[in-house]
């Protein structure tokens, strides 16, 4: 069988897609009888990168980015989807045929310290892809190793001496020529500059530039640093809880930003004109677990334009705030196993392992003016949380306050030009968009 991951000719043109992702996931554990649900964190994720192409992927961190490319060179194993690298879906290969393809995709690390074997020499660390793939002859291998040393602005000298005889920055070019050994079309860049100093970093972002030039490589550069990601790369992905929530042209996903994560993480962007007008949009909570990610949308528990259930548009910012807290509250407690005793002392009516609700809802409520439908709500909620019933609580919360976000997935939509995709039901005709909710809330606040 021909795998197809034969090294392309230099022919090739620049906007072809070299990697095809259709709606892939990996998670974690969840497989057997006594486990808890598996940690989801990819969740069907799909996009592409063109040959020679820079694709830069943001969030937080747990959000699944280094997961994610993990995933796209075969260090993961996809739990489900397809990952095609120049025509060949890569995820079913194996034997020779994996092993032929892993010449195509390597990978640089975050800490270039810890990627590093201290018991090896520079030269040992890069050469040992060449001699795991028997490249050539082994003096073909140590001149290949003399001329990456040089290509990444070190010098020859370094082949014989260790890791720890280099600063970060010096380490970090070890890595990345160590990944260019076996001449790869394809490199996932997780977080390559984010341990080292803002001087060294540019050095570093400089060399990647070059060298993806001078060797005709596609990227995948994942980081956290917005700035960086402006700078370097053709397009961006931001990626929450597992799943994509917008994509499109660097410039334009800066300048306007469709989705309402998005939105909230460039807002955290310093201005260097303090005068400069600007709202920082502030996320409550944290993201959910990756085990237990909301029904709907992932990113409902903390959005800013979350869409509400129809019989409570008329409630108070600040008193929706405290009911989606609450909410959350309770979605933690109905995760908790009780123990033996706490579900016999359940049975007996002498349960009281959860009576601190009453100080969760007098801290959220207290000083809000609540509307009586909510406040009955509330405290239904609350007494059946101190009865030991959280998931029952749960769900009263979950049938009285869910809306669209909460019930359903969005479809990613189309938005603005240069193929600008952004997921979110806000984009849908029968809501009002993004940009005026969040900018009434903003200016609220």
């Amino acid at each position: 069988m021909n795998s197809g991951i034969e090294q392309p000719e230099q022919t090739a043109q620049l906007g072809e897609t070299l990697i095809e992702v259709e709606n892939l996931k990996k998670h974690y554990g969840g497989g057997g009888m006594f486990e808890s649900s598996s940690v989801k964190a990819v969740d069907g994720v799909s996009f592409s990168i063109q040959r020679g192409e820079t694709l830069g992927l943001v969030g937080e961190s747990g959000c699944g980015k280094s997961t994610l490319g993990r995933t796209l060179v075969r260090l993961e194993e996809a739990t489900e989807g397809t990952i095609s690298f120049d025509g060949t879906d890569i995820t079913t290969l194996s034997g020779d045929e994996l092993k032929t393809w892993r010449r195509n995709a390597q990978m640089v690390f975050q800490d270039p310290e810890s990627s590093l074997n201290d018991r090896m020499t520079v030269g040992e660390i890069i050469r040992e892809p060449l001699d795991a793939h028997d490249w050539k002859t082994k003096t073909e291998r140590q001149e290949r190793v003399l001329d990456l040393l040089t290509s990444v602005g070190l010098r020859e000298e370094h082949y014989y001496r260790y890791p720890h005889q280099f600063s970060g920055g010096q380490r970090q070019r070890v890595g990345i020529a160590r990944a260019l050994a076996l001449e790869p079309e394809f490199l996932v860049l997780d977080e390559p500059v984010s341990a080292l100093d803002v001087s060294v970093q540019a050095k570093i972002i400089t060399l990647l530039e070059d060298l993806q030039e001078e060797f005709d490589l596609t990227y995948l550069f994942i980081a956290h640093d917005l700035a960086v990601v402006r700078h370097i790369c053709d397009r961006v992905a931001v990626m929450y809880l597992g799943k994509m929530m917008e994509i499109s042209d660097t410039e334009a996903v800066y300048a306007d930003a469709h989705n309402p994560y998005t939105r909230s993480l460039l807002s955290a962007i310093p201005h260097p004109d303090p005068s400069t007008s600007s709202h920082r949009i502030t996320l409550p909570g944290t993201p959910p677990s990756p085990r237990d990610p909301p029904t709907g949308c992932q990113f409902s528990t903390r959005c800013p334009a979350k869409i509400r259930p129809e019989g409570y548009k008329h409630v108070d910012e600040a008193v929706w705030d405290a009911i989606e807290r609450f909410r959350e509250v309770v979605r933690e407690r109905s995760r908790m196993s009780l123990s033996t005793v706490d579900r016999l002392k359940r049975q007996l009516g002498s349960f009281s392992a959860y009576d601190d609700i009453d100080e969760t809802v007098t801290d959220l409520f207290g000083d809000l003016d609540v509307p009586t439908d909510v406040s009955e709500h509330i405290e239904t909620a609350a007494g059946l949380v101190k009865e030991g019933r959280p998931a029952d609580a749960r769900d009263h919360l979950n049938d009285t306050f869910n809306g669209a976000c909460d019930l359903k997935r969005p479809d990613f939509h189309p938005v603005g030009e240069h193929n600008h995709m952004s997921y979110c039901h806000r984009h849908e005709s029968d809501y009002e968009d993004v940009t005026p909710v969040i900018t009434r809330r903003t200016s609220d606040s």
